[in-house]
This record gives C-alpha cells, structure tokens and sequence, in this order.
C-alpha cells in the first residue's frame, strides 16, 4: 500500500512539474549547435574522442556526451547512459553499425583490449555513427533535462521544490541557459540518484540548484549556476576516493562550466 501511495505521489508531482516547465522549441539547427558544444567539451571536438576510455576507469565513455557503457553484469556507481542513447537514435531513424545491432553490452572486457581495437573496422564503423547522428545525439540530452525536474523535485526535501524550480526556470530563460542545463545534466546526471554520490554528498543538477545562492534575474541566473556547478565539482573532487585521482579531472570541469557564462 506504501509503495502505490509513493507512485501516485511521485506521479502526481511530475505533473505538476512538467506544467511548471517545458523546455522551448529547438530547431534543427539549434540542436546541432548545442551538440558540437557538447562534442567540444567532451572530445575537444574531435571524431577520435568519441570512442574513449580513460585511464582509472573502468569502462568505455561514447559519442558527444561520454555515454558510459557497462560490459553484462558490470555494477557501477554512475548511471549507465549508452544504451539509453542507442535506443534513442534507432527509434528515430538511425541506422545502427553492426556492433550495436549485435552488442547490448560492451563486448571489449578491458580498457587494453578497447584501445587495441581502436582501428578496426567495428570501431570506425561506431565512430562513424556517433559522427553522423551529432544533432539527433543533442536531442536526447534534451530530452533527458526535460525528464530531469521531476526527478530531482522528488528527491529533495518538499519545502525546497518551489525554489528549485523558480532556479531551473531562471537558468532556461536566459539566453543559453537552456545549453548550460543541458550540458550539466548530460555531464554530471541529474543528482536525484542515491547510488551517485560520495560521502552522502551528490554532483548533478539537483545539487547545483541547492548551491545556488539565490535565484537572480536575468543573464545573473546563468552566471550563479555556473559559480554554484563549479563549487558542487570541487566538493567532489575533495570527497573522491583518492585512488580515482580526481583532481586530475578539475580544471578541465572548471573551463566547461566557464562556457556556461
């Protein structure tokens, strides 16, 4: 009985949220633009950077926005974004190369094994893909903000939701506000997921609105999320377990949230 009442509530909500917020209109060319950014901060633009695994991970990072992709049975703190992706673009129209037609997982078992395949003719053939589908890719980061907000209003306390939905509204309004969330939630998730966070401390959308200080009006909005996503991305770095070596990884965050201005 608990858990209908939670689903009828949690369903309730989005409602209400979804009334509160829908993201504008955006055109072909609109998309493209938001997607090269992306493809920009993710992969320094390039079509080689868009089948990477980095060094201290343990799985491969793909297209314009770092999509991970977990081999079977792989169980990982951060949310598994690839096939999500994949089926985003089939049911749009995409024709999919032959390794994802044939692979729901990650089929290469190491990063050694990743790398070393990364001239053959599987791995032109999905760097291909993700080259071509740059636009439709950037649809789907669109599509998972809009999903954002009610997740992230269910999982904060009730009492914080008319603001965090007065600072969301704030940020889209201005001019690139709408790539800046976009970009975030692409980057570091939504935060409404537990699994995500060290230290009970969080790093995605829902802990950037809580950091901000306020909900200014104007271009302001836009420069305080930015102010407030670089201090929720130190707060991570300190918080990481030193092993993952995060520190590595800031200033090249800090430069990506500086495009949000």
């Amino acid at each position: 009985m608990q858990n209908s009442i939670n689903l009828k509530l949690l369903g309730a909500l989005a409602v209400l949220t979804s009334r509160a917020f829908a993201l504008p209109a955006i055109n072909d060319a609109e998309a493209l633009a938001i997607g090269e950014k992306i493809w920009q901060n993710e992969c320094g633009g390039t079509v080689s950077g868009l089948t990477a695994w980095n060094a201290g991970e343990d799985f491969p990072s793909l297209g314009i926005g770092h999509a991970i992709w977990y081999r079977e049975g792989q169980r990982e703190k951060f949310l598994e974004s690839f096939p999500l992706l994949v089926d985003y673009l089939r049911q749009h129209g995409a024709k999919l190369p032959p390794l994802l037609v044939t692979h729901r997982y990650n089929p290469w078992p190491t990063r050694a094994q990743f790398l070393a395949a990364q001239d053959s003719a599987d791995m032109t053939a999905l760097r291909d893909f993700l080259r071509d589908t740059v636009a439709l890719q950037a649809r789907f980061a669109a599509a998972r903000l809009e999903q954002a907000l009610p997740q992230i209003l269910a999982a904060a306390p009730a009492d914080t939701r008319a603001t965090l939905t007065l600072r969301f509204n704030a940020v889209a309004a201005t001019p690139r506000g709408i790539y800046a969330l976009v970009d975030y939630v692409n980057f570091k998730g939504e935060g409404a997921r537990a699994e995500e966070c060290y230290h009970g401390q969080g790093w995605g959308l829902l802990q950037v609105l809580q950091e901000m200080r306020a909900t200014p009006p104007g271009a302001a909005a836009r420069e305080e999320f930015a102010r407030a996503a670089v201090s929720v991305l130190r707060r991570r770095v300190q918080n990481s377990p030193p092993a993952r070596h995060e520190q590595r990884w800031l200033a090249g965050w800090e430069n990506r949230c500086a495009t949000y201005r």
